[in-house]
């Protein structure tokens, strides 16, 4: 035995000092590898949507009322059904209704105390008593342990558990008890989420989200494009600070900057009303939903064309002092004819809409007035000041990332650029080029020297341009267009000018061999791994699936954000996968957490199968499986050692 391996194994020897705990261990380790694997569930796009993605995260994609269906079959009513499945996803405020309602509540709490216990049974059966110990409620941790676990050795099993519900409502903590019970179930049945891309966008709550995931006990973030630019705002990059906020004001979403965050809006709203109150702002108009106060409707259309003009000029300056990035289709300031209110565009000339441009010199369009630089100075302080939304970024570089290969599987929000022949596309990155997986890697590793850099300036704020790459450039793997349209879909009437051509991966994906040079790439086996991917909405409406290239590439950016349900036809898609196979999840549009909790209404989802596997899978066949059997194989060398003598037994 080599050196290094008597050192690795000397360390092991004290966490396990004798031979029995290193036997133990083994043991333990073997059980799990024999145990069925837990649920995987993905969800892509939520764009900020946070009361349907919470109702998602709370029912697991339709899991538990799956396993409710499992459990009780034709014993109990559909009503039945529905009641215990929406007092699982919302137990304190359907409690609060019930109580009002029922007249007999301990013989509710009874039947229902029981009906949970049964469920909580049922969705720990996959786990090790140890894992299910870990995630039981402090207070109730011994009580709920009684309930769920066989004992062989008791002769009136009934009785006994009988007994121990009787007393817990006896004592008046049947409320909290059904509390703790709901919320466990909602933490057993999924062992695992994977949130592939855009938390943030249009949507009113990104801010909840964030909090929600945060809390959420397993999880990993694959980054879309969205998260990109509110990850280069907190990073600093003026560029994306501006990108932010004309989004938020777009979309009457303000209130996640200033409220959500706490970043003071004011020096823009100030300098808008001086700058542009006699200018004619009627191209910038607010999209705005039901909730929206429109007494501020005038300010906001001044503080979007105020925030978008300082953007272009931002974004101009980005692009001159990166000619790598192949951007300069980008700079349209400097192309505005503003003697013939035109600009021409690849050739061709377009009549403008909006030449009212108060702040734009035409001899030096990209230079900020001292008011915008004020403007600009003061709103990067605010997001880097920020310590919610600095908290909720450093959550996103700790459990995010461009991709992942989790379980055989490849998880990436957008594409894998290509070029027309479906051979990798190549981009320069900083003087080099990369393209599949280096190029992830490279364009991952600048997003967090953008962030985390302390000792080198020029890389960090080489980072932060790169995020604006990352966010709007032509070979961003997570954006996958060729130009993002924003001046044309302001300035110009012609909506052909405007038209976002996609990346070829969006043309080639359902050719196999293609996918499996994909595949390849990240070193997974085509045979039987999976692409997930979102970022492109699946127009159902339009006959268009979600399943690509035989299965083998599936696509679950089904329209979370009502923006795009019209288009889509639906209200999102998710991803199931268990220990029996994978299942798309199609669903409808989410009423509300009221209707949800008042009148039971559930999401009604539609099931998809992807694969159904020939053999159940289990721990052993998974990632944390291969590491287990690593782990008992230096476990097992140890024994050897302590046998063979050569090493020495401590603690007896």
């Amino acid at each position: 035995m080599d050196e290094k391996k008597i050192k690795i194994l000397k360390l092991l020897s004290k966490q396990y000092p004798t031979i029995a705990a290193a036997s133990t261990e083994i043991i333990n380790l073997q059980s799990i590898l024999n145990l069925p694997t837990g649920t995987e569930h993905f969800i892509s796009d939520v764009h900020g949507e946070y009361e349907q993605f919470n109702h998602v995260i709370r029912n697991g994609s339709g899991a538990i009322r799956r396993k409710i269906d499992e459990e009780f079959g034709n014993t109990i009513l559909s009503k039945e059904k529905k009641m215990l499945a929406s007092l699982i996803y919302y137990p304190e405020e359907k409690l609060t209704l019930i109580q009002e309602d029922e007249d007999n509540l301990d013989d509710w709490y009874r039947i229902t105390l029981h009906r949970l216990v049964q469920v909580t049974k049922r969705v720990a059966s996959k786990y090790t008593r140890s894992k299910v110990r870990k995630a039981l409620p402090a207070d109730f941790a011994y009580v709920i342990e009684e309930l769920i676990t066989e004992k062989e050795e008791l002769e009136d099993k009934e009785l006994y558990y009988n007994e121990i519900i009787a007393t817990i409502i006896r004592i008046g903590r049947a409320q909290d008890f059904i509390i703790a019970l709901s919320k466990l179930i909602q933490r057993l049945v999924v062992d695992h989420l994977h949130l592939v891309g855009d938390i943030f966008d249009r949507g009113p709550g990104p801010h909840i989200i964030m909090d929600t995931l945060m809390n959420y006990h397993s999880v990993d973030i694959e980054w879309g494009n969205h998260d990109i630019v509110w990850m280069g705002a907190a990073a600093g990059s003026a560029a994306c600070i501006a990108s932010v906020i004309r989004f938020a004001v777009r979309y009457g979403s303000l209130d996640t900057l200033e409220e959500g965050y706490g970043i003071n809006l004011v020096p823009l709203a100030t300098f808008a009303m001086e700058t542009y109150k006699d200018v004619d702002c009627s191209a910038f108009k607010i999209r705005y939903n039901k909730e929206y106060d429109t007494t501020d409707l005038d300010l906001d259309m001044m503080m979007h064309k105020a925030i978008t003009i300082i953007m272009l000029k931002l974004e101009g300056q980005l692009i001159k002092r990166n000619p790598d990035f192949h951007m300069e289709s980008r700079l349209l300031l400097d192309k505005i004819d503003h003697e013939n209110k035109t600009i021409t565009i690849d050739g061709k000339t377009y009549d403008l809409i909006d030449t009212d441009l108060p702040t734009v010199d035409p001899d030096d369009p990209y230079e900020l007035t001292e008011e915008e630089q004020t403007v600009v100075t003061k709103l990067r302080h605010a997001f880097r000041h920020s310590d919610k939304l600095q908290k909720h970024v450093r959550f996103l570089f700790a459990k995010g990332s461009l991709y992942r290969v989790h379980n055989g599987n490849l998880i990436y929000h957008g594409c894998v650029p290509l070029n027309p022949d479906g051979s990798f596309m190549k981009v320069n990155v900083c003087g080099q080029e990369y393209s599949g997986r280096k190029l992830y890697d490279v364009l991952e590793s600048y997003a967090r020297k953008a962030y985390y850099s302390t000792d080198d300036p020029v890389e960090k704020k080489k980072g932060q341009d790169i995020m604006y790459y990352i966010w709007a450039g032509p070979g961003s793997p997570v954006f996958g267009k060729r130009k993002m349209a924003t001046f044309e879909s302001y300035f110009i009437a012609d909506k052909t000018a405007a038209e976002e051509i996609k990346n070829s991966y969006y043309d080639l994906y359902e050719n196999e061999d293609i996918v499996d040079s994909i595949i390849k790439e990240f070193g997974l086996d085509p045979a039987s791994a999976h692409i997930i991917n979102g970022h492109v909405p699946v127009e159902v409406k339009k006959g268009d699936t979600p399943l690509k290239c035989g299965g083998k590439l599936l696509i679950i950016d089904g329209g979370f954000a009502k923006a795009y349900q019209s288009k889509t036809g639906i209200a999102g898609y998710t991803l199931i996968a268990n220990s029996h196979g994978m299942w798309l999840i199609a669903h409808e549009p989410f009423e509300s957490r009221e209707a949800a909790i008042r009148n039971e209404t559930d999401i009604v989802s539609e099931s998809i199968l992807v694969e159904q596997y020939s053999r159940r899978h289990f721990v052993a066949d998974t990632d944390i499986g291969r590491e287990i059997k690593d782990n008992i194989t230096d476990l097992e060398e140890l024994l050897d050692a302590y046998r063979d003598g050569m090493l020495i037994e401590k603690g007896n």
